[in-house]
């Protein structure tokens, strides 16, 4: 006899979701009884994510993170399906490049900077409004230990998470005491955006860790959790590292 799901009546908006990280905690969040809405590029995948989840427990919305539009339509598709926005997850980012910075064309930096830092602002700016501000919450910005540390081939990815780290605070400060917000820093993960960092080499990168091993989306996803949850009622502004150790060695690199 399978366990009926608990309904906690609450609601969350996860970014880049449709895999990843990003879907599994939205697995995390459905698991424990909320709604959620996952946000993506291709619609195929969203379909099938929400078919997973429970057409019942989730929706989508389709677009790019940068993109205006997309923006107000995902925060207004899950006010319209739910009726609330109480999570705020803002997972989407991208790194499509692999270079020191003092070779990077300067608009891939802008690129890098409206996906990884804008659009987590945005869309924290228009879930405070539709939601929050008078109801209260949480955000949860996914940074990375790159944002931490000097990280060969990654700079303007690295730099952007540094400066959502400081976003965080800056949230935290000027929306307590309503809404509590957070960052998880994750060290190498395993999923399709990181393949470049670990592919053909895992044992050689997993080597790193004091922990011996990689991450996998369930390891940030129960963080999430844990960081929109109860129990963290007196957390905020704070990034929360998650690197199965390596920090305590050289970072990445």
């Amino acid at each position: 006899m399978t366990a009926q799901i608990p309904d906690s009546g609450k609601t969350a908006l996860i970014t880049g979701a449709s895999r990843g990280i990003g879907y599994a905690i939205a697995e995390a969040m459905v698991a424990r009884g909320d709604r959620v809405c996952i946000t993506g590029r291709n619609e195929d995948a969203l379909k099938e994510a929400v078919r997973r989840l429970g057409a019942d427990r989730a929706v989508y919305a389709v677009g790019k993170a940068h993109d205006q539009a997309h923006q107000a339509a995902a925060v207004e598709r899950t006010m319209e399906a739910f009726g609330r926005i109480d999570h705020l997850v803002n997972n989407a980012g991208t790194n499509p490049v692999y270079s020191p910075i003092a070779d990077l064309d300067l608009d891939v930096i802008r690129k890098v900077f409206e996906t990884n830092v804008v659009s987590a602002l945005a869309f924290a700016q228009l879930t405070w409004k539709a939601w929050q501000k008078e109801n209260g919450g949480t955000i949860v910005n996914m940074a990375s230990i790159a944002g931490m540390s000097p990280s060969p081939f990654i700079a303007a990815y690295g730099v952007s998470k540094a400066a959502l780290v400081n976003l965080t605070v800056q949230l935290a400060h000027e929306f307590a005491p309503r809404v509590r917000v957070n960052a998880i820093s994750p060290a190498v993960v395993k999923t399709k955006f990181a393949t470049a960092l670990y592919e053909g080499r895992e044992e050689e990168a997993a080597a790193a860790y004091p922990l011996k091993r990689l991450g996998v989306p369930d390891d940030i996803a129960g963080a999430a959790a844990f960081l929109t949850s109860d129990q963290a009622a007196w957390i905020t502004g704070q990034t929360l590292v998650v690197d199965g150790g390596v920090l305590l060695g050289a970072g990445l690199g």
